[in-house]
């Protein structure tokens, strides 16, 4: 199906009432565009109908458990990996290369799709629900036991059909996401085989047949029906929905004319609109490429319009919007297996991550402010810029859903259940007729005892608050269609991270099945360990009190402190080049596999390990040469792609820096146990202080110009700031003291300057 290509929409609708976004229609083929995930193929008009049909009926299977009960947990995971798998093969083509040319010399299509994927649909479909069909075992038309009795014995037809599976999960995530994740699965696989082969000896491991592997990956909640299936079914589809159906109904666009509110008329106001926009909407959304598409395709062309040089503007989006992941309280899919994995509440993690957050918006919008003035840039002119009244009397509803889903989360309920209730107030504004007949049909069916639905009296009136500002709001109300729109775009955008989850699946079951986890984490340490003996000349001639020793409290060159540092630096370097073609939660599992041990055997707490790997996993998505954020972003800037993401890098210099920050000093996640007030402020101040001055000096200006030396200079201050020890906080103040000192030198300079041109005129 061929699209018209339309013109990115012009800064000129950046004003007052007409800030509108981009229809859906243009937003859905630029992210098709840049995203490989919302590629699709182009298939006959009655299967799209059907596809979206079955995307929108995928969509409240999913809205539907949440509010009213998961089925058994087999069934649930089945229905959901057959169902993503299945409508993989029918949306992804073989080849991401093919187009309607390629398609004449097939034989048999049927809606415009081979029949060979047609059969691996039928594949997929039949070996994902195998499990719990014969979970509680069959009589006909195959004798076969129940589940309990096949664990560790599987017989001829469970290794064939887990066989499918593995196989048609490793295509599946092929087509979605690319090459790199199946590879690395693979040799995951090939590991269980052939690791008793290893020639390292602590990777040795027993040898395994396939039957014991396709045993533990497919009959056990260990491999393709493990956590990563279990969160993204449960967890992650929702809050992606909720997003999606959020947007549709307004909180977006809310956002941005906030964003032109507050930052509109500042120094390079529309960068400025840009982060403040972006860290708004990365609240509802943790799609990196939904939010660069969504805000970037109003705020690049108007940052550009002021000044801003094309890579710049799109690196601005991009830094921004790949902070989404990270931004509670919707954050990245990696946050939800976070809580599995660490079985702690999830309103935890997002009081942890809080903090660390706002130092990446600080940072990026420190070097935005530097740039502006660099270059001399004004903010948009007064009539461009809506008026705070406004905003609020057109979208303040839009936020409501927002609010209830804040508190039925803090309220301790589970967040699918936060997820249900946020999704159910938004379509009361949105589409309040059919919130209406939905909930009267609840209601009636809970009296009835046919179904439970699960509230407290709060909620519920929440809820009923929604749905009269939704009939107040009458005139505004959407369509059936844009309803529809929005379950079937949730469900696109669950597709290729519910592949991915089967695939890790298979990942997270190999380091169970083998215990790879903590050979590896050995093996971290032992590289660790190493290196620092090897730079133990470099310190000898140091003083010993500086130096420390194993009996004394840990020095700023001790063994201990450097091992430490060493790790990290190692874990960093590690997450920065798997993520370079790794989607984030795939990378997540396998490096907290790797980081937990390591990092807990030197003491890091298991939250700040956690973080740690999510957040550098994250800055990959910034990493060129694959950065799928830079990329759309650039390519909407019309900029060099590479030049966008590596500026973009330097934007988010921050990731780099606060996850050293929190591992040292875990005060910054505000969740640990001997809390304290004074400690966490002055962390966070100086950490802050030193993004903004390092901010400074990657750009090159403060108050006035900055020369490479003086940068460098600045540089190493800003580094010692940020780092949290009050023996670095002196070193940094020496350092910037005279940097003080030449720029008021050069204001100074700048002010005889012109006043010298003013009297001359």
């Amino acid at each position: 199906m061929v699209t018209e290509k339309k013109e990115i929409p012009s800064s000129s609708q950046f004003r007052d009432s007409k800030a509108e976004l981009p229809d859906e229609k243009r937003l859905e083929e630029l992210e098709s565009q840049y995203d490989p995930e919302m590629n699709f193929r182009p298939v006959a008009p009655w299967l799209q109908q059907a596809i979206t049909w079955a995307l929108v009926g995928l969509g409240f299977y999913h809205f539907y458990t949440a509010g009213f009960g998961i089925p058994r947990e087999q069934w649930h995971k089945g229905i959901h990996l057959a169902a993503v798998l299945g409508l993989i093969f029918l949306c992804f083509e073989l080849r991401r290369s093919s187009n309607r040319k390629s398609k004449k010399n097939i034989k048999i299509l049927i809606g415009g799709v081979p029949i060979w994927d047609w059969i691996f649909a039928f594949l997929a479909l039949v070996a994902a629900l195998y499990v719990p069909v014969t979970f509680t075992g069959l009589s006909w038309p195959i004798p076969m036991q129940e589940m309990n009795f096949r664990i560790g014995s599987p017989n001829q037809t469970d290794i064939i059909f887990g066989t499918i599976l593995i196989l048609i999960s490793l295509e599946a995530v092929r087509r979605a996401m690319g090459t790199v994740l199946p590879i690395v699965v693979i040799c995951f696989i090939l590991y269980a085989l052939f690791g008793y082969l290893s020639p390292v000896q602590v990777l040795l491991i027993p040898p395994a047949s396939w039957s014991d592997l396709v045993n533990h990956l497919y009959l056990t909640t260990e491999g393709l029906y493990g956590v990563p299936v279990k969160v993204i079914s449960s967890i992650v589809f929702h809050f992606v929905l909720f997003g999606v159906v959020a947007q549709r109904m307004g909180l977006g666009q809310f956002f941005i004319e906030l964003a032109q509110v507050v930052a509109g008329r500042l120094s390079g106001g529309p960068a400025k609109v840009s982060v403040i926009s972006s860290s708004l909407f990365g609240t509802i959304s943790g799609s990196s490429i939904a939010n660069t598409v969504t805000t970037g395709s109003l705020t690049i062309p108007a940052m550009k319009r002021v000044g801003y040089p094309g890579h710049f503007a799109g690196a601005v989006e991009a830094a921004s919007s790949t902070g989404g992941q990270i931004t509670p309280p919707i954050m990245g899919a990696a946050a939800f297996l976070m809580v599995e994995f660490l079985e702690i509440q999830y309103t935890t993690i997002i009081l942890a991550a809080a903090t660390p957050a706002v130092m990446h918006y600080i940072a990026v919008l420190a070097m935005v402010h530097f740039e502006a003035k660099r270059l001399g840039l004004k903010g948009l002119p007064a009539e461009e810029v809506p008026r705070f009244k406004d905003v609020i009397k057109r979208g303040w509803h839009t936020a409501v859903p927002l609010v209830i889903l804040i508190y039925v989360l803090f309220s301790g309920y589970t967040p699918y259940l936060a997820a249900f209730w946020g999704i159910s107030s938004a379509l009361a504004i949105g589409w309040p007729l059919f919130a209406a007949g939905a909930g009267i049909l609840a209601c009636l069916a809970t009296v009835l005892d046919i179904v439970v639905l699960k509230f407290d009296p709060v909620t519920f009136g929440l809820f009923g608050t929604a749905l009269a500002i939704g009939f107040t709001r009458w005139k505004q109300r959407l369509d059936r269609q844009s309803l529809t729109a929005a379950f079937a775009m949730g469900s696109k955008y669950a597709l290729a991270v519910g592949a991915a989850g089967a695939a890790v699946g298979i990942v997270v079951g190999v380091i169970t099945l083998t215990g790879v986890t903590f050979r590896l984490g050995f093996m971290v340490t032992q590289g660790a360990l190493e290196t620092v003996d090897a730079l133990s000349a470099l310190t000898a001639s140091l003083p010993a009190d500086l130096i420390g020793d194993s009996t004394d409290r840990p020095a700023l060159f001790s063994v201990g402190s450097a091992t430490l540092f060493i790790s990290l630096l190692f874990i960093a370097i590690s997450c920065v080049l798997m993520g370079a073609g790794l989607p984030t939660t795939a990378l997540y599992i396998m490096l907290q596999a790797i980081a937990t041990p390591a990092l807990g055997n030197l003491g890091v707490p298991p939250l700040a390990a956690h973080l740690f790997v999510l957040y550098y996993g994250v800055l990959a998505d910034l990493t060129p040469p694959v950065c799928v954020s830079a990329y759309a972003a650039g390519g909407i800037a019309g900029a060099n792609p590479f030049k966008t993401g590596t500026t973009a890098f330097r934007l988010g210099n921050a990731k780099v820096m606060v996850p050293f920050v929190f591992v040292y000093a875990p005060t910054m996640l505000i969740v640990i146990d001997d809390f304290d007030l004074v400690e966490y402020l002055s962390v966070v101040i100086s950490c802050a202080a030193g993004i903004i001055l390092l901010g400074a000096a990657l750009t090159g200006y403060l108050a006035a110009p900055l020369s490479i030396g003086w940068r460098i200079i600045l540089a190493f201050g800003a580094i010692m700031m940020v780092a949290p020890s009050d023996g670095s906080n002196w070193i940094a103040l020496a350092a910037l003291v005279p940097v003080a000192g030449q720029q008021l030198f050069e204001i100074k300079i700048k002010d005889q300057v012109q006043k010298k041109v003013g009297r001359s005129i």
